[in-house]
């Protein structure tokens, strides 16, 4: 990579530019396993902001760059759950003005997100945004499984925008394309990325109000589906229901026994899983020292 970015200094302007740029942006795209298996969340989070920065610089000059598009719109939305929600969430019983600003923040970082996932999506069907505005379910159906990717992080970041701050009725407004969204990529790829789509469903489902049934009873197929699918090696489907379902409920033991469960996992097992996983235990834990004032006995 350093020989690309010398070359990049050295080629204002010549021929070759372009294919260093775009040969950089290839190896920025792929450059999510060194993260993901780092095991010092802090560093990460110090470090991400360069490597978005950096995608956005190159996306300057190669704005159709799909990789690219991908990867920030996936970065943004991973650094804004992991390093700026979670910190809102932790911080607001002791200082509600910064968990506000940071909200505020993250759901910017969301929509940076979402609008790079729709340049993307853009790239793959021209016009796609106006298209799905009119007629999502329709808008969907040109897609295909090499979409799954950029499909699914669009939708998580306009979701995370929506559920973030919650007052937005233009995003609220948007929902009718995140589910076009969502279901057409569990219809193309059911085992994206050992059950994602599966896992963010669990808490999606019992706030949506379009689909048939007993939402309870979606979110739970979605969490047994996301487990099979991830060996039961991945906290995130744990804590997620044990939050998005055993919470509401007031189902304090299944709430403790699911959380207990996620830091039962080690996150060592699976290396690529890693900082995902302790990010997830991260949240395990402060669930669970504020058990007592979520629960009323």
């Amino acid at each position: 990579m350093a020989t690309i970015l010398l070359t990049l200094a050295l080629c204002e302007g010549c021929s070759f530019r372009q294919m260093a740029i775009n040969k950089l942006g290839d190896a920025l795209s792929k450059e999510g396993t060194a993260f993901a298996s780092d095991d010092d969340p802090e560093l990460i989070k110090e470090a991400i902001p360069f490597s978005l920065k950096l995608m956005e610089s190159l996306l300057a000059e190669s704005p159709r760059h799909r990789g690219l598009l991908l990867a920030a719109c996936r970065g943004f939305t991973q650094y804004g759950y992991a390093f700026v929600q979670q910190e809102a969430d932790e911080v607001e019983e002791r200082d509600l003005e910064k968990a506000i600003a940071l909200r505020v923040r993250a759901q910017r970082l969301y929509l940076r997100a979402r609008n790079y996932g729709m340049r993307g999506l853009e790239v793959v069907q021209p016009g796609f945004g106006k298209l799905a505005r009119n007629n999502p379910r329709e808008s969907v159906q040109a897609f295909t499984p090499s979409d799954v990717a950029l499909i699914y992080w669009t939708a998580v970041s306009w979701t995370a925008a929506v559920s973030v701050t919650k007052d937005n009725s233009d995003l609220i407004a948007d929902l009718p394309v995140v589910e076009a969204l969502l279901d057409r990529a569990l219809e193309l790829d059911e085992a994206f990325d050992s059950g994602a789509i599966h896992s963010f469903l669990i808490a999606y489902e019992m706030g949506r109000e379009t689909a048939p049934g007993d939402p309870e009873q979606r979110a739970r197929r979605h969490f047994r589906r996301a487990m099979e699918l991830s060996g039961g090696r991945l906290c995130g489907p744990l804590v997620t229901l044990a939050e998005s379902v055993s919470l509401p409920k007031q189902d304090k033991e299944e709430f403790k026994r699911l959380l207990e469960q996620a830091l039962k996992i080690n996150p060592d097992d699976r290396p690529e899983w890693r900082l995902a996983n302790m990010v997830m235990q991260r949240r395990a834990r402060w669930l669970l020292r504020k058990t007592d004032k979520l629960f009323v006995d």
